[in-house]
């Protein structure tokens, strides 16, 4: 139902002890109406959460901990923006994670 004033929807609400549709603009419907507000949704499915995926490049350098030759890359600018950016290595094999300044 819509209101005939300014065309916006009717919604119930409670005038004394009656539930009539109104509008924001004023307007209430003349007869009193029996209305519900319902949502019907269907049943969600499973979701199967998968591992952490590691989407970054991956660069050949040594880890200093298991000595594996490649790592997971990535930089952050830490410090000033005239200063260059800091590198960031994650091991491939045993993830730890170091950093480099130049």
């Amino acid at each position: 139902m819509f209101c005939p004033k300014c065309k916006s929807l009717l919604r119930p609400k409670m005038e004394g002890n009656k539930r009539v549709m109104g509008c924001h603009c004023g307007y209430v419907a003349g007869e009193s109406i029996s209305a519900a507000i319902s949502e019907k949704s269907k049943q969600a499915k499973e979701i199967h959460v998968m591992e952490d995926i590691e989407t970054r490049p991956i660069v050949d350098t040594n880890c200093k901990k298991c000595g594996n030759k490649q790592a997971y890359f990535w930089s952050i600018q830490t410090r000033a923006s005239d200063e260059p950016e800091t590198r960031f290595f994650k091991c491939t094999k045993c993830k730890t994670t170091w950093r480099e300044y130049k």
